[in-house]
């Protein structure tokens, strides 16, 4: 088991810098989707600031995701055989544990999705994450809408059609973190490797950014969610069940030429409660080109960025390790492509 400090500070991991100089944190920035006029604007400076932000009015219907978080949880709490014969990854299914091909472990099970492929055996399991997974891309797309507005850029799908597009590579994930506790003998998970100190908390899943263009995520009622800030501390994302949390990832990143950043994050698992998290990962076409924007570059600004398609960036984080910097590989002033 991985066990970090509560309160801890690090050295800066190695993540381009964006246009914007601000390291002090006064907390999550809310974007209110009902008010577009200054949502566009608020969405652009808290990716450069943070690269996260949270969402509200954000139109996905709190049944439909009720009743999704209902069967997730009956999924989870079935016996651990059960759940390893249900459907296994190939890649997509069920998985515990292992995140990736590389030794990354963490205290998570989850089960794995494509847009059009739910390996379930439950019809109604199924019908749920399909019409979930609708609600939430089309969330997405506004988002990136508005995003190209502040931005100023044309057109106005210039991002959003990459979504879209009905060769959109979309994943969807659904993580259980169980409860993390000595007073928990019983868990399936890491049963034999419970070792814990007062003070201490395991790792759910190891600190990373995601590779794709926006990551969309909600959780229930147990916190635990982190994001990494410049000044080399990790910081608390207050749990909130009914709003959605945007990650702006590494695709995103190169495309405005580092103003905006993908989020470092992690999540750390609770002692007493068990979380339950959905996460929308919202992808390009494998054979998207990627690279700087040209309607985003100033005259004299060189891009920070060799171009690559989508395939080629994905096939690279398969061969690595989560808390890797993928985007080094394809910085000008470092690695050759």
């Amino acid at each position: 088991m991985v066990i970090i400090s509560q309160i801890e500070k690090k050295p800066l991991v190695n993540i381009f810098p964006t246009k914007s100089n601000k390291t002090n944190f006064i907390g999550i920035p809310v974007i209110d989707l009902s008010r577009p006029e200054d949502a566009k604007n608020l969405i652009v400076n808290a990716c450069q600031d943070y690269g996260f932000f949270k969402v509200i009015n954000h139109g996905v219907a709190p049944l439909l995701v009720s009743e999704l978080e209902k069967e997730a949880v009956e999924f989870f709490n079935m016996r651990q055989y059960e759940k390893d014969q249900y459907c296994p990854p190939n890649p997509f299914g069920y998985g515990r544990n292992k995140i990736g091909l590389n030794g990354d472990v963490g205290w998570v099970e989850y089960l794995l999705f494509t847009s059009t492929n739910f390996p379930i055996n439950s019809k109604i399991f199924s019908s749920l994450v399909k019409e979930y997974v609708k609600e939430v891309r089309k969330m997405g797309c506004n988002i990136l809408e508005l995003m190209a507005e502040g931005l100023k850029i044309e057109p106005k799908n210039v991002l959003s059609r990459m979504l879209s597009d009905e060769k959109a590579d979309i994943i969807f994930r659904l993580n259980h973190y169980p409860p993390c506790s000595d007073s928990d003998p019983e868990s399936d998970l890491n049963n034999n490797n419970r070792s814990m100190s007062h003070g201490r908390t395991s790792i759910g899943f190891g600190e990373h950014t995601d590779p794709q263009l926006i990551s969309i995520a909600r959780s229930n009622a147990t916190s635990g969610f982190q994001i990494y800030l410049e000044d080399g501390t990790w910081v608390g994302v207050p749990q909130d069940e009914t709003s959605y949390f945007i990650n702006v990832d590494d695709l995103l990143e190169v495309m405005t030429n580092g103003r905006f950043k993908s989020v470092r994050h992690r999540v750390v698992a609770d002692s007493f409660k068990s979380r339950v998290s959905m996460i929308y990962f919202g992808g390009p076409p494998l054979m998207e080109k990627i690279s700087p924007l040209d309607s985003l570059m100033e005259p004299d600004e060189e891009s920070l960025y060799n171009e690559f398609t989508w395939f080629e960036y994905k096939s690279c984080t398969y061969k690595t390790k989560l808390a890797d910097n993928r985007l080094s590989r394809f910085h000008k002033h470092s690695h050759p492509v």
